[in-house]
């Protein structure tokens, strides 16, 4: 879609402050005429509601290390990942799958990823994903692909970049921070990268729903797209021209709702969705515009704010945070689910407060299922459930969502 229609769409909504690589034959793409508006109302309930889910890390999928990389290892491994997710009483997988400007999955954008093979632009001689939808179906569970939209390293991970990795062949379309490189996401080069990327999963994998995680700028960014931002300056007249952090999220709510637009358009049975930081004053600092994406139709069908913190945490307790999300106005459209902190399970988190009960993952489950606003939760991450520090929390955690 040309940017200036884009942006038009945008200042309109926010006014500015075993399936393989083909997807089911059942579902049909979305004419080219439809709106926003239109496609918003085409969803799943079944996708929507009653969600119970839970991350699956680029580090629980890696293959890297295994002396057996072999698909048939692959396999072996998620298997026993969708099981233990589904006795669990889970219902869907969110798994990621573009962790670093590269791909779990067969792309013409992307290289390979290193987490399969060892090293990035090397295949794994099969297609993961195809591998893991396979597999979700078998088991009746839903599986979301989670995508990093704008990461290319982190804290230098991955170490080395393949030939054909965007920051390789494109470094004008990147930003250099202290913690890494990320895609410029005021570039309509990247961003356009980033959509193309969106559309070849919904298109080729028969994924239930997209999510972005809470990467967008990073709080280190500095200076990095101070030339960026004085040629956006020049570009339009004084009395129009946006501050500096609006006009980062601008862009960032730009590719957003081309985003929900774009999944719509291909899919009509698809969901799109966004977990931000579970502070919400947070999300500012990123230049995350949370309060427009739930507020206004045309950016997402789900938001999963990450509310990673105990009953009594010191800094901010679980039920105030909760409690900031849903007094949140909501177009009709859009689900709230809210992430869950297995990894903290029996840790010294949040000043200890974590060690203070057994079953306070299960506390905060019954919180969430009593309150209206709420449909559903997910859960960082699997790696919790077979943690040994949190056996005593995973099984009440259980019980409360097999009840």
């Amino acid at each position: 879609m040309p940017v200036i229609l884009s942006a038009v769409l945008l200042i309109a909504a926010i006014g500015i402050s075993s399936l393989s690589r083909k997807a089911p034959q059942q579902q049909k793409e979305a004419p080219a005429s439809a709106t926003v508006s239109e496609t918003a109302n085409v969803q799943s309930d079944k996708t929507l509601n009653d969600m119970r889910g839970v991350w699956i890390t680029y580090m629980e999928l890696s293959m890297a290390a295994e002396s057996d990389k072999s698909e048939g290892a692959f396999r072996r491994k998620f298997e026993k990942l969708a099981a233990d997710c589904k006795g669990f009483g889970l219902n869907t997988l969110i798994v990621q799958v573009r962790p670093f400007c590269d791909a779990l999955y067969e792309s013409d954008l992307f290289p390979a990823s290193h987490i399969l093979s060892g090293t990035q632009g090397v295949g794994a001689g099969y297609d993961a994903l195809a591998v893991m939808c396979e597999i979700a179906e078998k088991n009746n569970l839903k599986i979301h692909a989670w995508v990093n939209p704008y990461r290319v390293t982190a804290n230098e991970t991955p170490k080395e970049l393949s030939e054909d990795n965007p920051y390789v062949k494109h470094p004008e379309w990147c930003l250099e921070c202290e913690s890494g490189i990320i895609l410029d996401p005021s570039n309509e080069n990247a961003r356009q990268l980033i959509l193309d990327g969106v559309s070849e999963i919904v298109k080729n994998y028969a994924v239930d729903g997209v999510q972005f995680d809470d990467y967008f700028y990073p709080t280190d960014i500095g200076n990095a797209d101070k030339a960026q931002y004085e040629a956006y300056l020049q570009s339009v007249p004084q009395e129009r021209a946006m501050d500096l952090e609006t006009w980062r999220r601008f862009n960032v709510s730009l590719l957003v709702s081309e985003t929900y637009l774009n999944v719509h358009r291909v899919r009509d049975d698809m969901v799109f969705g966004i977990s931000p930081q579970g502070n919400l004053a947070n999300n500012q600092k990123l230049c995350a515009d949370v309060e427009n994406w739930c507020a206004k139709r045309g950016f997402l069908d789900y938001i999963c704010p990450q509310i990673y913190f105990s009953l009594d945490n010191p800094a901010l307790e679980f039920e105030k945070a909760l409690s900031d999300w849903t007094a949140l106005d909501f177009a009709d459209n859009v689900r709230l689910y809210v992430g869950l902190a297995g990894y903290k399970a029996g840790t010294e988190a949040d000043q200890g407060t974590w060690l203070e009960s057994g079953n306070i993952l299960a506390e905060e489950y019954m919180i969430l299922k009593k309150n209206q606003r709420v449909n559903g939760m997910m859960l960082y991450s699997a790696a919790s459930l077979n943690d040994s520090d949190a056996q005593t929390e995973m099984q009440a955690l259980k019980t409360a969502l097999t009840q």
